[in-house]
């Protein structure tokens, strides 16, 4: 017999809410195919460290966290992880559980850690009992009813369109006969009888459940990781209406759900209570890492203290530059830019380039032609503040909107219920050159360039002046301008990749730095912006030119946007443009070792390839993130593995820029590094699987096969080549060159970075004249380094 919400004691009814928020809260949110952001996977334990996040989550999904130690110990055995990194590693875990000496670590190398196993479930209980595979009945069942609901625009029909989440699931649910054939009878009438709103289901089914106070929080983790990506997509939904200042219930509506599914499954099967009840008490013990988990983390951390004394390594006392460059270049700090950074500075030492976030300071969102739909093109961490558009004159836009109605009325004809088996038998045949030109890469249009951006309503002279200084200022670009700038956002061209904006830029929220670079080449050319920065102290050389381009980081081309601009340029466009193409091949050169069965010559095939699973590597690999002048880093080889940012911490006089910096590109890359990471780790629950086998669904996100949860993070394609994993799982190292003092203000105001440093998701190191000087260690303090070559 169940309670009714009013029979339940207030107190509890109150710890049970508050445990299924803080369930929610430990769920990622996952970014949909359209705009996909890379996304730290461990967001909601941000306040835990590894081991104790490691605990959680194995409890939770059955993942583990680190690296395999066969990986590891293979890399103490090559000598890449050093008795030094070993018991520097040990020294820093305050673990009371770890080994005692360097030699009962480096002993505990030959055994494997444990398999890792989640938690059950009554539906895993009552799958050993009744044979029936009832996770697998719940993934497939709830699948089809989330694929339908939570449509953006992929199908024709949604169902219960008006209605919540768990309003349309009973709506759904009690339609269903799939339990019930399954073996689970009357769920249709337990589905009706629940209570009308979520919470109120979600009390019920706690108490049905007997879960406590302590073991609630867990057990509703619990379910949520079993939903998978659903459960990030809601959150997804959720961190949108917070962005907005409002709420979304749609992740407790998910919970409510699940929570029926288990406590139909008990009522169905008592005999599963005791077991359940052991499994409650489980629940309810504090997280607490074993000690393969603390072991496990030290060895993670050994590794990647031998990846910061290579990375320290290979920096160098800042170099004179030159008076004036010829060219600077700015791209975007994306790790794989480093490469391409390296080869057009190779062409000429009258070349610089400078590294910046992707978006160019511009808090932009932006309307493509064809609609009044506006994409942020900035971090999703921060709110668009200008609104840019593409449309052309209202001619221009008419024309261009009814050719794109008249397309998609010919697609939804092509694919409705009872016109596409008729399509297919009359015009089938007339596709066959279609399907032979895609096949032969002939048909892919590529990065087409879309109409000059322009912003919406324009800008004050005064607006103009202030956006422009403070970009300038944060790209520490105040002084020696040449007499070509390039600005150089980045995209990706491939062909029949659902993932395509996961290679587009992170800081532009998944789309293109097209936009961003345009922009401010538009604003900086403008006369009325450089009177404006003459009245506020900075001085743009009159024969300065801003160029804006795009580098397509699967074929390593550029793409120049000279957008209307007047100019006595041409020779030094030209020139700029020899180079451009002379280090797209140096570039490709390299990064064909990587890829597999690629040549240089074969990699640009590769973007118009509808069967090519990897068409570029992306950011796997990345590990190191660096604030310092160019100087520091330039004629290094960084294998495309770092994020490059420069920073002159001498011209920021009141520190804002690396306050933008820290709480910005440094959180973004984190996220990025971190998808990464636990896509390799912990695959299962944070990777996004096979491609071969994927579906895209909804228009948001994969599943693999034809039904079940959604997969979010980066396919197994995109990290590993098929005999071996090419994303060495490292958490980022963080070098910024600034006052110590500076970097503590700037942590103690903001404790969600704080955090990431503090509980070791990143390292953090200060530079002092292209060297690592101090260590950043928990509390706001600093060890200092010995040797500067040694980040141990």
């Amino acid at each position: 017999m169940f309670l009714k919400h009013s029979e339940i004691e207030p107190a509890s009814v109150l710890h049970v809410l508050k445990r299924a928020a803080a369930s929610a809260r430990a769920i990622p949110p996952a970014f949909p195919l359209d705009g996909t952001v890379a996304v730290n996977p461990f967001l909601g334990q941000l306040n835990e460290d590894l081991p104790h996040a490691a605990a959680r989550l194995a409890r939770v999904a059955g993942v583990r966290l680190t690296a395999a130690r066969t990986e590891l110990a293979a890399k103490v055995k090559a000598g890449v992880i050093t008795d030094d990194d070993l018991a520097a590693a040990l020294w820093f875990s305050t673990s009371p559980v770890k080994p005692v000496d360097l030699a009962l670590l480096k002993a505990k190398l030959a055994t494997e850690s444990p398999a890792q196993q989640a938690l059950p479930t009554v539906a895993d209980l009552a799958a050993k009992v009744t044979g029936t595979d009832w996770p697998a009945v719940i993934s497939r069942s709830f699948g089809l009813w989330a694929a339908g609901h939570f449509d953006r625009g992929q199908a024709f029909w949604t169902p219960a369109p008006a209605l919540g989440a768990f309003a349309a699931w009973r709506a759904w649910a009690t339609h269903d006969m799939t339990p019930e054939i399954a073996g689970l009878s009357c769920f249709c009438a337990h589905v009706a009888a629940a209570p009308d709103t979520s919470e109120c289901a979600v009390l019920r089914a706690a108490t049905a459940l007997d879960l406590t106070e302590d073991a609630a929080e867990t057990a509703f983790h619990r379910l949520l990781m079993d939903l998978g990506g659903w459960s990030q997509h809601a959150r997804w939904l959720s961190w949108q209406a917070e962005m907005a200042g409002g709420l979304d219930e749609t992740l407790t509506d998910l919970l409510a759900i699940r929570l029926i599914w288990d406590e139909a499954l008990l009522a169905h099967f008592p005999e599963l209570a005791d077991e359940w009840h052991r499994t409650v008490a489980a629940h309810a013990a504090p997280i607490a890492p074993t000690a393969d988990q603390v072991l496990d983390a030290i060895l993670q951390d050994a590794a990647e203290r031998a990846y910061q004394r290579q990375l320290s390594g290979m920096l160098a006392k800042p170099k004179r530059v030159i008076e004036r460059s010829a060219v600077q270049a700015a791209f975007c700090i994306d790790v794989r830019s480093e490469v391409f950074r390296r080869a057009f500075e190779a062409q000429s030492p009258e070349i610089e380039t400078i590294g910046f976030a992707g978006f160019f300071g511009l808090p932009l969102a932006h309307k493509v032609q064809g609609t009044d739909l506006a994409r942020a093109h900035l971090p999703a961490l921060l709110t668009p503040a200008i609104t840019t558009s593409s449309h052309g004159d209202a001619a221009t836009e008419d024309e261009f909107r009814i050719a794109a109605r008249a397309t998609r009325a010919w697609g939804r004809f092509r694919q409705a219920a009872v016109s596409s088996f008729a399509f297919v038998e009359a015009a089938g045949p007339l596709y066959g050159w279609q399907l032979v030109k895609d096949a032969l890469g002939l048909g892919a249009k590529g990065l087409t360039p879309a109409l000059a951006p322009h912003v919406v309503g324009g800008l004050t002279a005064a607006q103009k002046a202030d956006t422009a200084a403070a970009v300038l200022r944060a790209m520490s670009l105040t002084t020696g301008h040449a007499r070509l700038v390039l600005l150089l956002g980045h995209g990706a061209q491939m062909t029949n990749n659902p993932h395509e904006s996961a290679y587009h830029c992170g800081a532009c929220c998944g789309q293109t730095g097209e936009v961003s670079a345009r922009v401010l080449a538009t604003l900086l050319n403008d006369p009325e912006t450089r009177r404006g920065l003459s009245e506020r102290g900075l001085e743009l050389q009159n024969d300065t030119l801003f160029m804006a381009g795009l580098h397509d980081t699967v074929t390593d081309d550029i793409t120049l946007y000279l957008d209307g601009t007047e100019t006595d340029h041409g020779a030094d466009i030209a020139q700029a443009q020899k180079w451009l193409k002379a280090a797209g091949v140096m570039a490709r050169k390299e990064r064909a070792l990587r890829l597999p069965g690629a040549t240089p010559q074969t990699i640009a095939a590769r973007a118009l390839n509808w069967a090519e699973v990897r068409p570029e590597w992306g950011l796997a690999g990345c590990a190191g993130f660096i604030a310092a002048s160019r100087g520091v880093t330039s004629g290094s080889d960084f294998q495309g593995r770092t994020f490059l940012h420069n920073y002159d911490w001498k011209a920021d006089k009141d520190f804002s820029t690396l306050e933008l910096i820290m709480t910005a590109p440094v959180v973004v890359a984190s996220w990025i590094n971190l998808q990464y990471y636990g896509s390799a780790v912990a695959s299962s629950a944070f990777g996004g699987g096979n491609k071969l086998i994927h579906n895209v669904v909804g228009g948001i996100g994969v599943l693999q096969g034809n039904g079940g949860i959604l997969r979010p993070g980066q396919p197994w394609q995109t990290i590993h080549d098929g005999d071996k994993i090419m994303h060495d799982p490292l958490r980022l190292s963080v070098m910024i060159e600034a006052p110590k003092e500076a970097i503590i203000d700037i942590l103690d105001r903001h404790p969600q970075v704080r955090a990431l440093f503090d509980n070791g998701w990143l390292h953090l190191f200060v530079l002092d004249n292209g060297h690592v000087a101090a260590r950043y260690q928990t509390g706001l303090t600093w060890i200092k380094m010995q040797n500067p070559v040694e980040a141990t």
